[in-house]
C-alpha cells in the first residue's frame, strides 16, 4: 500500500494558470479585432469618404464669394473702333458684421432687431458722406436705398457675402471712406468695371446692353444658371454668376454672353456656424472676357443711319406721290455682303444712346422718353412704333420686290417660259363669275406685249395674278399654300435667317390665312401682299438672288481673340440652304431687275434692283410702305442691300435714297469693284 498521497494544491495551481493563460489570449485576440477594425475604418475614412468630408467642411467653412469677371470688348470690322467696352470703376461694398435680420416677437410678428438702430446710423454715416463729397448733379441715395441694398432679411445674399452699396464712386469718396474705415465695419472699395458704348450710337439695337444678373434671370439665356445656384448645386466658382454681375440683355451682348463674360473670380471667406464671416480672405482673381470683332463697319452704318434719319425728314417736308409723309417715322436697313454674308451695316432707326443702360440700369425718365418705343431692333422683329392710331409695325409687306422670285417660281413649275409672251391689259381678275376681284397695275398702267423679264421691271401685277398665282393654285388645288410656303422657306422668307441674334422673328406668313380662298391667297401673295417679312430676311432673299441660289447664313461677327490676342475662332462663310434653278432662270430675273430709279442717275456700277410698294390696311385705312433691294455689281455681286420706311409712300423714292448712299458708303470704305474708293475732300480753307 501506497503512501503517496496526490497534491491538490498544484493540480489546482496548473488549472489556474491555464485559464489565465486563456483569457490573456482572448484578450490580445479582442484586441488584435478592435485594432483590425480601426485600421478598416481609418481607411475607409481616408480614402472613401475622405474627399467628401472634406468637401462637406470645406462648404460648412469657407465660402467662395465671386468676384465679378472683366468683360470683353465688342469692336467693329476695323477692329480699332469700340462699340461695347469696359472700364476700371470703384464701387462701395459692405459686408455685415452681425445679424441684423428682422425678429418675431412672442405674438408671431416681425419686429427690427435690438442691432438695427446701429446699422440704420451706418446708412445715415454713409449718406452723408455722398451728400458731401459726391459730385454735382449726381443722383443722390437714401438712407432707404442703402438700407435695401444691404438686404439685412438675405433674400438676395448669404450672411457672408458683401452687398453692393453704390457702383462709380467719387475720388473724394473713395478717399473718405479709405481714412475713416474703422468708422463703418464691413466696408470696402472694390475694383469692378462699368459698360460703355460708342458715343455715335452705332447699331446699338445690334450691339444690345446690359442688365444686372437679378433681372435677367427670367431670359432662357440664364434660367438653368439661376435655378443651379438657387438649389445649391456644385459649381466652377469662375461661372456662378451675382444677382448684381452685368449681363448681356439682348443683341451681341447676349448672344456672346459666354465668350465676353470670362470667370469670376473669388474670394475664399472663412464663415462661423451663422454663415457669418471670420478669419482672413483667399482671394483667386478673375479672368478677362474674350473679345468680338463684328462685322459692322462703323464708317458704312453711321452713314446708313444718318441716310435713313435724313430721308425720314426729307418725307417730311417733300412730297410723294403728291402728299407729304409724316408718319414716316421709323426706317430700317441691312446691307450684306453677297458671297460671305457678312452684315456690314443694320440700322433700326431711331434709335438710341446705349449708354442711358452702362451701370445696368436706365432712369424711368430716359425710358419713357428715349428708349421705350425704340430700343427693339426693327431689322429682325415687329415692335410698336409708339405713335398714337393705328400705324404698321416694322415688319411690313414686301410688295413688288417678291417679283423676282414669283417668276423664279413660274418659271420652275413650268407655268411659262422665258419666252413666253403676256399681254397686259393694266388689270387681272379671278374668283367667281359676277363676283370677281380685280388687281391693277399701280396707278392703272396698261403695259402690254411682255415676258417675264419685263414684267418684273415694269412690276406687273396683272402679269404675277394670271400667270403664277392664279396657275400655280390650278395646278396644285388645296396643296398649293404648301407648295407656295416651302419657295418662300427655301429663300429665307418665314424662317429665321440663321444670324443668330435674340428675339429674331420669322415673319407673318398671311397667305396660310384660311378665311379666304386659296386662290385669292396666291393671287395676292404673287405680287407681295401675302407676307410680311424682317429687313434682315429680305437682305438674305436679295443676296440669294444675286448669287443665284445659296442661302448665306448672315454673319455678325468675324472672329474672337482673348485677352492676349490670340485668335479663339472664327466664323467663315456658311450657306444654309441651295436652291437649284437652271442658268436662265436667273438670267431673266437679273435681266428684269432694272427698273428706273432715279436716286442710282449716276451710280457708277451696273446694279440689279427692285422697288416695292406695299400696301396694307391698318385700322381703318390704308398705307403704302416704301421697300427697295437691290445688289451691285450686276456681274459681280458683292453687296445685297434692304431698306423699308413704314408709311413712306412708293419705295422708289422713299427707301431707294437710302440704298444709294449705303452703297457710296461702303463703295468708299471697301471698293464696290474690290478697291477702296474715298471721296476727295475738297473743302477750302
Amino acid at each position: 500500500m501506497s503512501d503517496y498521497v496526490p497534491d491538490r494544491s498544484q493540480q489546482e495551481s496548473s488549472k489556474d494558470k491555464n485559464s489565465f493563460n486563456l483569457r490573456i489570449n482572448l484578450f490580445f485576440f479582442s484586441t488584435f479585432l478592435i485594432f483590425c477594425v480601426i485600421i478598416v475604418r481609418l481607411a475607409i475614412l481616408q480614402f472613401v469618404e475622405g474627399p467628401t468630408l472634406t468637401g462637406e467642411e470645406t462648404r460648412r467653412d469657407v465660402k467662395n464669394v465671386p468676384l465679378n469677371p472683366i468683360r470683353g470688348t465688342i469692336f467693329d470690322a476695323t477692329g480699332k473702333v469700340k462699340l461695347a467696352y469696359s472700364t476700371p470703376t470703384q464701387s462701395l461694398y459692405i459686408t455685415l458684421q452681425k445679424n441684423y435680420s428682422d425678429k418675431l416677437d412672442d405674438n408671431g410678428k416681425k419686429v427690427k432687431s435690438k442691432n438695427y438702430p446701429e446699422l440704420e446710423k451706418i446708412a445715415e454715416d454713409i449718406v452723408a458722406v455722398f451728400d458731401q463729397h459726391g459730385e454735382f448733379g449726381s443722383t443722390r441715395l437714401t438712407k432707404e436705398d442703402v438700407l435695401d441694398a444691404m438686404d439685412i432679411n438675405y433674400r438676395k445674399y448669404q450672411g457672408y457675402v458683401p452687398r453692393r452699396i453704390k457702383m462709380d464712386v467719387t475720388e473724394n469718396e473713395v478717399a473718405y471712406f479709405m481714412e475713416h474705415k474703422t468708422d463703418f465695419p464691413g466696408i470696402e472699395i472694390v475694383e469692378e468695371n462699368i459698360r460703355h458704348y460708342d458715343a455715335d450710337t452705332v447699331a446699338v439695337q445690334t450691339v444690345g446692353y446690359i442688365k444686372d444678373f437679378k433681372r435677367s434671370k427670367t431670359l432662357k439665356k440664364y434660367e438653368t444658371i439661376s435655378a443651379d445656384i438657387q438649389s445649391g448645386k456644385e459649381l466652377d466658382p469662375g461661372l456662378i454668376y451675382t444677382e448684381p454681375e452685368f449681363v448681356g440683355f439682348d443683341g451681341l451682348e447676349l448672344m456672346f454672353q459666354d465668350e465676353l463674360r470670362g470667370k469670376s473670380g473669388y474670394r475664399k471667406v472663412p464663415v462661423d456656424p451663422r454663415n457669418m464671416p471670420e478669419g482672413v480672405d483667399e482671394i483667386v482673381a478673375p479672368e478677362k472676357g474674350n473679345d468680338i470683332y463684328s462685322t459692322i463697319n462703323k464708317e458704312v452704318q453711321v452713314k446708313t443711319e444718318a441716310a435713313i434719319m435724313d430721308q425720314l425728314n426729307w418725307l417730311h417736308r417733300n412730297p410723294v406721290s403728291g402728299k407729304l409723309h409724316p408718319d414716316a417715322t421709323t426706317g430700317f436697313a441691312v446691307a450684306m455682303e453677297v458671297k460671305t454674308g457678312n452684315v456690314v451695316a443694320m440700322a433700326s432707326m431711331p434709335d438710341y444712346d446705349t449708354n442711358l443702360w452702362s451701370s445696368g440700369t436706365i432712369a424711368s425718365k430716359d425710358w419713357t422718353n428715349k428708349v421705350e418705343f425704340i430700343y427693339q431692333n426693327g431689322t429682325i422683329r415687329a415692335f410698336n412704333p409708339g405713335k398714337s392710331g393705328a400705324h404698321p409695325e416694322s415688319v411690313v409687306l414686301l410688295g413688288s420686290t417678291i417679283k423676282p422670285l414669283s417668276v423664279l417660281i413660274g418659271l420652275n413649275e413650268g407655268l411659262f417660259t422665258t419666252n413666253t409672251y403676256y399681254n397686259d391689259t393694266g388689270a387681272a381678275y379671278f374668283g367667281k363669275e359676277g363676283h370677281q376681284a380685280r388687281v391693277r397695275n399701280s396707278g392703272g398702267h396698261v403695259y402690254g406685249s411682255m415676258d417675264p423679264a419685263r414684267a418684273i421691271e415694269k412690276s406687273s401685277n396683272a402679269f404675277m395674278v394670271d400667270k403664277v398665282g392664279i396657275p400655280l393654285n390650278n395646278k396644285y388645288g388645296s396643296k398649293v399654300i404648301e407648295v407656295w410656303d416651302g419657295y418662300m422657306k427655301d429663300f429665307g422668307l418665314g424662317v429665321v435667317t440663321g444670324s443668330g441674334l435674340p428675339g429674331e422673328q420669322s415673319g407673318i406668313r398671311e397667305y396660310t390665312n384660311e378665311i379666304e380662298s386659296t386662290q385669292s391667297r396666291m393671287a395676292y401673295a404673287s405680287f407681295g401682299q401675302g407676307g410680311k417679312y424682317t429687313t434682315l430676311q429680305l437682305a438674305q432673299f436679295t443676296a440669294m438672288l444675286a448669287n443665284e441660289g445659296k442661302r448665306m447664313k448672315p454673319q455678325l461677327v468675324s472672329e474672337i481673340k482673348d485677352s492676349n490676342g490670340k485668335v479663339v475662332k472664327t466664323f467663315e462663310p456658311e450657306v444654309l440652304n441651295t436652291v437649284n434653278f437652271p442658268k436662265a432662270y436667273w438670267d431673266e430675273i437679273h435681266r428684269g431687275m432694272k427698273s428706273d430709279v432715279s436716286a442710282f442717275g449716276d451710280f457708277p456700277y451696273s446694279f440689279a434692283r427692285k422697288t416695292g410698294t406695299s400696301t396694307q390696311d391698318v385700322g381703318p385705312k390704308k398705307v403704302d410702305n416704301g421697300v427697295f433691294i437691290a445688289y451691285a455689281p450686276r456681274d459681280n455681286p458683292v453687296l445685297a442691300v434692304a431698306v423699308m420706311i413704314p408709311e413712306g409712300g412708293f419705295g422708289s423714292q422713299s427707301a431707294a435714297p437710302i440704298a444709294r448712299k449705303i452703297f457710296d458708303a461702303y463703295d468708299e470704305v471697301y471698293g464696290l469693284d474690290g478697291t477702296p474708293h474715298p471721296k476727295t475732300d475738297t473743302t477750302v480753307d
